[in-house]
């Protein structure tokens, strides 16, 4: 709970510090990348440090947590909280790192704010970092104390590597050695870590495609072409090498239950989807399922098989597809243009999974509020830095 003391403090300065926030993350990388070049290697991304999507994402999540902590207090947002834990632990992060945070967004807080700054000022904002830090701290250890092994990262063989669609390619992946293997949730994605030319390891989350066993993993990646890591395992990874992946992460996951359930999807975000839909197969599930995917040609579509198979498989279970360049005589399931909630119909007790292009999901989700499903029942997965969530 945020003290007395630093409440009007932060009530005042917030918007000014929110107004300078990406300034003060751009800053902080500047400086802690520049004292710790190392920290490329194996952890933070090169590509969004390019495009400042991951400055954006550290600026909202700190603006999300202060505006939260002053409009609820003696609470925590626990939705922003629980994604950036799974994301740090798929990350191996240890407590030690925030401490070497805090020095260097500290001096990007005192340098960008050098015109207004206090003792005061730095003191109230000091807190309020270490207040976030420690609710991260304190999931992230539970989540660590969970896991099947003490080891964060372990070495996994391809034994499998097939075109998924156009434009994506699917792996599966065995234990290499003999660490133990966290069972995964329908919708988790595990870190990826790949060696780049330069000597360099570089991380990527990736959804788990299919299946929720311990001995294997499936994951399936698209194609970025300007991308770093998704050449790499497109081109030179082949059956046989060795890759470093995370235990299964991820909070946005099959929830228990008989309700009805909505999965929409756009382009390669079919993946988590694709994995529930699997796991409710491997379950014989009753539930009622709504499959709804957006493509923008059904060759691109990288989970076409498995999910139209599986859907097949489920005796209530139904899907729809948008395709914005149909091709001649589509199937019945098949519309064109974009996707749209108007004419599916979405039982009361349904949920709502949600995963592709941001633009994509707030026009679906808007669409599945205003028929009448609860916030609350709707969830989404974001493929990289989450500017959503910490822009709420």
């Amino acid at each position: 709970m945020l003290s007395a003391s630093s409440t009007p403090i932060i009530e005042a300065t917030l918007p000014l510090v929110g107004e300078r926030m990406p300034a003060i993350a751009r800053n902080f990388y500047s400086r802690m990348l520049t004292a710790h070049p190392e920290l490329f290697d194996g952890l933070f991304s090169r590509s969004n440090q390019k495009n400042g999507s991951q400055q954006q994402a550290l600026a909202g999540s700190i603006a999300a947590f202060a505006t939260h902590l002053i409009a609820n207090p003696g609470t925590t947002p626990e939705a922003l909280l629980s994604r950036i834990a799974h994301k740090h632990v798929s990350l191996d992060i240890r407590p030690e790192q925030y401490d070497v945070v805090y020095k260097y967004l500290f001096e990007g807080i005192a340098d960008e704010l050098s015109d207004v700054i206090t003792a005061e000022i730095a003191a109230a904002w000091t807190e309020v970092y270490w207040l976030m830090a420690h609710a991260l701290i304190k999931l992230e250890n539970g989540l660590y104390a969970g896991l099947a092994s003490g080891n964060a990262l372990a070495p996994w063989i391809v034994t499998g590597k097939t075109a998924a669609g156009t434009e994506a390619m699917t792996f599966t992946l065995v234990p290499a050695d003999g660490t133990p293997v966290s069972k995964s949730l329908p919708g988790q994605y595990v870190s990826v870590t790949v060696m780049m030319p330069d000597g360099i390891h570089q991380v990527r989350q990736y959804s788990l495609s299919a299946g929720t066993g311990t001995d294997v993993r499936v994951f399936t990646a698209k194609l970025d072409a300007d991308g770093e890591v998704s050449p790499i395992l497109h081109r030179d990874v082949h059956v046989g090498d060795t890759l470093i992946l995370s235990h299964p992460c991820g909070d946005v996951t099959l929830a228990e239950g008989d309700g009805a359930l909505i999965l929409a999807s756009a382009g390669i975000g079919c993946t988590p989807s694709a994995s529930i839909l699997r796991s409710l197969v491997e379950m014989n599930s009753q539930r009622a399922v709504t499959v709804l995917h957006a493509e923008s040609t059904l060759e691109r579509w990288a989970m076409r098989e498995q999910m139209v198979d599986d859907v097949d498989q489920l005796d209530f279970a139904a899907l729809e597809l948008w395709l914005e360049n149909p091709v001649e005589g589509p199937d019945d399931r098949s519309h064109a243009g974009f996707m749209s909630l108007d004419n599916v119909e979405i039982p009361a007790d349904a949920t709502v999974y949600l995963c592709g292009p941001l633009p994509f999901m707030r026009v679906i989700r808007n669409q599945a509020l205003l028929s009448g499903v609860p916030a609350a029942n709707i969830h989404y997965e974001v493929f990289g830095p989450d500017l959503w969530l910490a822009s709420a």
